[in-house]
């Protein structure tokens, strides 16, 4: 209720200093013997009100035309009644200090002055004997400026925590991709080769047992692998060497038939750990696509340094992509690279098959070639 008769923004800091003030001129109205008299009060206190209210709901047009209203009614009342009366234009100054225009701010600092000329102007020494009125004409003239400067403080911290809050739930959401990810590359690879395994063993079990009894070992170690896998997933991402992850994939590949070859051409770059890790599970996620969908049985790996690039190219002897569309696996693999500002390239090789390039920008110092 007390929200539709009082602007709930404004509730907390200034509705017991607005009720104070208000009872404060009632008083000080039917207090003041005024040549207008009792009708002329109540007129009063009913266009202060109405200039007070709109001017507290509105901050366009309306609001300056309110201040304007009620520094009228405050200086006719200080002309006819008392003097004391301006103290309470320190409403109105405050209410358009909250303008949005610089120019309503403007015309009523300007009403303020010439309010103070024309009660002196009226009312003459009884004006200058108040000593405490010059003080109070400066404070009245400075205090739209103030509130103008906390209001557009408060309007950009209002920004700055909206930016926050955006920037956060960007975060949760890179977070949930990211996670995403690691569940595809390192889930994904495990229970390829847990599939893979399980066919062999299927066509193994009537012909050769004991082969098949360690296969399912193998398999029974992977499916240890892939829980493993997903409790590091959830939790933050590790840091993974590229050297390991190669190790891993010739060790896979082995496992399934397909002879992994490493070629390196120049002077490798120094990695910092995010960009390491990065090309680490690109290479595992097209390791993993060639252990899927390729049906090759050879597949290539250059590590190269060249015109202030690292290149890792991976190529295999298989089927190619036979036009099929960008899936998660290749997606994943450009938004990775794209965080290191790298970039990924997919596409069918010259000789058949597929071939996977990374390319990851870099520059010279005194210790070698460092990734950016």
């Amino acid at each position: 209720m007390t929200d539709k008769i009082y602007p709930r923004d404004q509730i907390g800091r200034y509705l017991v200093i607005d009720v104070t003030t208000i009872v404060f001129l009632i008083f000080i109205v039917f207090r003041t013997d005024a040549t207008f008299g009792l009708w002329g009060k109540v007129l009063f206190l009913l266009l202060y009100v109405i200039a007070f209210y709109t001017g507290l709901w509105y901050r366009d047009w309306r609001l300056l035309a309110a201040v304007l209203l009620g520094l009228l009614v405050l200086t006719l009342f200080a002309v006819f009644g008392t003097i004391p009366i301006l103290l309470f234009a320190f409403t109105f100054a405050d209410l358009i200090g909250r303008s949005k225009s610089k120019t309503h701010i403007a015309i009523g600092m300007s009403a303020i002055a010439i309010m103070f000329f024309m009660v002196h102007w009226k009312v003459g020494d009884n004006l200058s004997r108040q000593d405490y009125m010059l003080p109070v004409f400066i404070v009245l003239l400075l205090l739209p400026i103030l509130i103008y400067i906390k209001e557009k403080a408060k309007g950009l911290q209002g920004r700055l925590d909206a930016a926050h809050t955006q920037i956060e739930k960007y975060i949760q959401q890179e977070e949930r991709h990211r996670i995403a990810r690691d569940l595809h590359d390192t889930l994904g690879q495990t229970l390829t080769m847990i599939k893979l395994k399980s066919e062999l063993t299927s066509r193994l079990i009537d012909h050769n047992a004991d082969e098949a009894k360690q296969e399912v070992k193998d398999i029974s170690m992977m499916a240890r692998k892939a829980l493993h896998q997903v409790r590091e997933a959830v939790s933050e991402m590790r840091y993974i060497s590229l050297k390991s992850e190669l190790e891993t994939s010739r060790a896979l590949m082995e496992g399934i038939n397909i002879e992994l070859n490493i070629e390196k051409e120049g002077e490798l770059p120094l990695l910092p750990s995010v960009g390491e890790t990065m090309i680490a599970l690109t290479i595992r996620e097209a390791m993993t696509n060639i252990m899927k969908h390729s049906k090759a049985n050879q597949c290539i790996v250059r590590l190269m340094t060249f015109d202030n690039a690292f290149s890792i190219q991976i190529i295999d002897n298989g089927i190619g992509l036979r036009d099929k569309g960008p899936g998660n696996g290749i997606q994943s693999m450009k938004e990775r690279m794209e965080v290191v500002q790298g970039t990924a390239e997919v596409a069918n090789g010259s000789s058949g098959g597929t071939s996977v390039t990374l390319i990851l920008p870099i520059f010279q110092t005194d210790r070698g070639f460092t990734a950016l």
